[in-house]
This record gives C-alpha cells, structure tokens and sequence, in this order.
C-alpha cells in the first residue's frame, strides 16, 4: 500500500496514552443537486511523545498497524492554538515585568 498522508484536527486527546483520536475532513459534491457536502473521517493516530493538544492541525501518515485500530502516525504539527496562546501569554506576562521593572527603576532613581 502507497502511503498516504491526511491533514486534520485533533479532536480527542489525554485519554490513550500515546493516542489522539484525528478528524480528517473532505468536500463531495451530491450527485443529484450538485451542493457541496462534507464528509469526515476519525482516526486513531500514535503520537509517541503525546505532543498533541485539542484542535491541533496536523499532518498523518499510514504505518503497519500498531494496535486493532491504530494504522496512523503523527508525522507533523502544523499548526497548534494552545501552544500559541500559551506562548503569547507568556511573552505578555515578560512584558508586563519587564514594564514593572522600569517603573521601579525610574521610581528608584527620582
């Protein structure tokens, strides 16, 4: 079997360890109306260092089948919301001091 790569959401995660349950999304086109639908798909995926978190976009590849329904892995990280929330607060929270630091400094100084 070629191997194949998806693109999708991570929609459950915490509960296996080194699992995370991935939707991957499509559009079809209805035969008879020709409306736009979308159909998705989830698999389980093993994530060896359970780096994932909800609503990550990730890449993920077939394998040899690790468990009974386990033929997917964690190839790459896309793009991550709680990782980049968790970055920005910190920087926010960097800033913050670094602005307190400079007040006491001018109060220190006057």
């Amino acid at each position: 079997m070629p191997p194949m790569s998806f693109i999708g959401t991570v929609t459950k995660v915490g509960f296996m360890n080194k699992t995370a349950t991935v939707t991957v999304s499509r559009w079809v086109t209805h035969p008879r109306t020709h409306k736009r639908l979308e159909r998705s798909k989830k698999f389980l995926v093993h994530d060896d260092k359970n780096t994932c978190r909800i609503n990550d976009t990730v890449v993920i590849q077939n394998c040899p089948p690790i468990s009974a329904r386990k033929r997917f892995t964690l190839t790459e990280i896309l793009k991550s919301p709680e990782t980049e929330r968790d970055q920005f607060h910190a920087q926010q929270a960097a800033e913050h001091a670094r602005q307190e630091q400079e007040a006491a400094s001018t109060l220190a100084s006057a």
